[in-house]
């Protein structure tokens, strides 16, 4: 097993690296404050950063753009295993990902429109996402069942001669309150007697079409996260027509499997980035900042601490690009249980280390003059965004155990 980069995941990271190092960290600083003016529930008002967009062209110009779709003609070829060191570059910065056109949910939308789509969805929703001239909302999780438990869902997708019928409300909604958001995927029921993994399905609803009632954004730890933000929607008897559906009615949880492997691979390196920023950080003050006649790096255990956190970022490195390397070889079906493993490692790894840099900065880590409350807010949300901790060790459990009914106890 060797998670050695090839030459052409080197090649695309030296780039990357000097483009964020160049173009990105410049401007970073200021498009945060400039996003933070924007942190209010009045979300009409959300705009694009022009920073952002001309940033974008800039890494489209550059060949930087689609990184995470493995089709050489619409993205740049590179596998999951390929992709992963890019994803977690650009997890050391808050804007990076929406630059490359590498952002949640658009990523995971795309895939679905990619790997499961029609020639005219791709043609009227793909081609754009991918051009990055729109973007795009995901809807699962429902305020009023337990979503851990996506069989619990209530909203519908329901057979109207040429068309479906779309009702039900959806809530943290990414993306729903951008201004370029264009679509939702939606996921609902549309057959409640077949087996509980073939009674959902997935359709592309127009955020512009009647019925479509956006109520509200939702502050996730006391920010609204603009641009993007997490939007609570109803859909009250929302027409659209039946070649809308994606694959076919039924298919949504199959769908969802294949949207969500990777994904969590995009996202927990991202993740590992993010904690890797984090550990510099703490580093940095803990050697520069004095108390007590000593530097911070000397007191409390806090080198130990460091030492830690070094060794829990290794190990979950390893463990993502394991199911990277999985994902690539075998497919999604066969990772499950590494996919399950790394949702909950990682973002626990990060929120351990961003809490002890906190800890360092004193009040300072708090405020916004550093990104670690960000950070923390990103750490937190992710152990509950995409199936809380509790589910996904479930999964691993389950796939161990069946080891063991097979007899395989090798």
């Amino acid at each position: 097993m060797h998670f050695e980069q090839d030459a052409s995941s080197k090649s695309y990271l030296a780039r990357l690296n000097d483009f964020m190092i160049s173009h990105v960290q410049p401007v970073e600083a200021e498009c945060m404050q400039a996003l933070a003016e924007q942190d209010h529930a009045d979300f009409k008002s959300w705009q694009q950063l022009p920073q952002i967009t001309a940033l974008q062209q800039q890494a489209r110009d550059a060949g930087l753009w689609n990184l995470f779709l493995p089709d050489a003609e619409l993205g740049q070829g590179l596998t999951t295993l390929q992709y992963a060191p890019l994803a977690e570059r650009m997890g050391r910065s808050l804007i990076a990902p929406e630059i490359f056109n590498c952002n949640a949910p658009d990523t995971g939308n795309m895939e679905v429109l990619y790997h499961f789509g029609s020639d005219q969805q791709k043609q009227r929703w793909l081609a754009p996402l991918l051009a990055g001239d729109i973007r795009s909302v995901f809807c699962m999780t429902e305020p009023d069942v337990a979503s851990s438990d996506a069989t619990n869902m209530a909203a519908t997708i329901e057979e109207d001669g040429d068309h479906v019928l779309v009702n039900g409300r959806k809530w943290w909604s990414t993306g729903l309150g951008h201004p370029h958001a264009k679509f939702a995927i939606v996921m609902g029921v549309s057959r409640p007697q077949a087996d509980k993994h073939q009674r959902h399905s997935m359709v592309i609803v127009p955020l512009d079409v009647a019925g479509v009632e956006i109520e509200r954004m939702l502050p996730a730890f006391n920010s609204f996260d603009p641009p993007y933000g997490h939007g609570e929607v109803n859909f009250n008897q929302v027409r659209v027509p039946r070649g809308n559906v994606i694959g076919d009615l039924g298919a949504g949880f199959a769908i969802a499997q294949g949207r969500l492997g990777p994904g969590r691979i995009h996202h927990c390196m991202r993740a590992l980035g993010a904690a890797e920023y984090a550990l510099q950080l703490l580093i940095e003050r803990a050697a520069s900042r004095q108390a007590f006649g000593q530097p911070l790096l000397k007191l409390g255990g806090n080198a130990e601490r460091i030492a830690e956190h070094r060794m829990a970022i290794d190990q979950a490195r390893l463990y993502t690009l394991s199911a990277a390397d999985k994902i690539d070889r075998l497919g999604v079906k066969h990772a499950m249980s590494e996919i399950s493993g790394i949702k909950v490692v990682v973002p626990n790894v990060l929120q351990r280390v961003v809490d002890d840099a906190i800890q360092i900065y004193g009040g300072a880590g708090m405020s916004n003059d550093v990104p670690l409350a960000a950070l923390w807010t990103t750490a937190r949300a992710l152990r509950i965004a995409d199936g809380p901790d509790e589910v996904h060790k479930a999964m691993v459990t389950r796939t161990e155990l069946k080891k063991y009914r097979q007899g395989d106890k090798s």
